[in-house]
């Protein structure tokens, strides 16, 4: 599945251009949580403390200005989220606030065009969108868990379904993130977006992309200045993860609360 979140248009100024005249009147959060169904990574749990994310498997990594950063439980782009990245200068390793959906740094005017939420692990070393951020900007999205979608035969609306692993820990998704400059106010905008590759046999069943889950051991080089870690976008393995049915709750952004994950029976194929 082609997602038209993944940059693989031709960019119009900034992002990519869309006409969509009763879109426009929706709060952003749920108009890219709409454009989600349609494709792939657009939402995921980032309900653990920062403090936890700040040391998974031993990271150290400074997270002083997110003591207080709310639990998601369902965390949609143009959200900020906590991301992890390297200062390459300093050997510094920070975890901070970016926004979800990129934005890219030669962009002249981010206004009406799209910031694509993900970038497939096929293509984000050639795209002009994403190689610069690629090469020297590479970053982790902490997360407790994901959501996709399944298409039920017969029936309009899909079946959402949480994922994570089995013994409930964190895990690292492989994103790329951007600096960008405002020019009347001159504030600086960083955003960030997450590469997806195939599915693994687990997520196979219900959509053929997933975002691309980093070992811990592979962490360290990810952050690196190795400027083509490609092997390492690869699909994680099924055996440690799970995934069961939840609530169509998950397809509004506004509801962001633990229940959000609670099981559900699924839905059917329409006879």
């Amino acid at each position: 599945m082609t997602s038209s979140n993944e940059g693989e248009r031709r960019p119009t100024g900034c992002g990519f251009l869309v006409k969509r005249t009763t879109a426009a009147k929706l709060p952003m959060a749920y108009r890219f949580a709409k454009d989600y169904i349609q494709g792939m990574c657009g939402r995921v749990i980032q309900s653990s403390g920062p403090l936890r994310y700040a040391v998974v498997d031993g990271m150290s990594v400074r997270d002083s200005r997110v003591h207080n950063y709310p639990p998601r439980w369902n965390a949609a782009p143009s959200q900020e989220l906590l991301v992890i990245r390297r200062n390459h200068r300093t050997g510094e390793v920070s975890l901070d606030p970016l926004r979800w959906g990129l934005i890219p740094n030669w962009c002249s005017d981010p206004a009406g065009g799209r910031k694509p939420i993900n970038a497939k692990c096929e293509t984000v070393r050639d795209l002009p969108s994403f190689r610069d951020a690629y090469r020297s900007r590479r970053c982790i999205v902490p997360v407790d868990g994901f959501f996709e979608w399944k298409a039920i035969k017969g029936q309009r609306a899909k079946q959402p379904y949480a994922i994570d692993m089995k013994d409930g820990s964190p895990f690292g998704l492989a994103g790329i993130w951007e600096n960008w400059k405002e020019h009347t106010s001159g504030e600086w905008i960083r955003t960030f977006a997450i590469i997806t590759t195939e599915s693994n046999e687990l997520v196979a069943d219900i959509h053929n992309r997933m975002p691309v889950i980093l070992t811990p051991a592979d962490y360290a080089r990810w952050l690196g200045e190795e400027p083509d870690p490609r092997d390492l976008m690869r699909p994680f393995p099924a055996e440690p993860m799970t995934m069961w049915p939840i609530s169509t709750r998950v397809n509004k952004p506004e509801n962001d609360d633990p229940s959000i994950v609670e099981p559900v029976e699924p839905a059917t194929d329409a006879a």
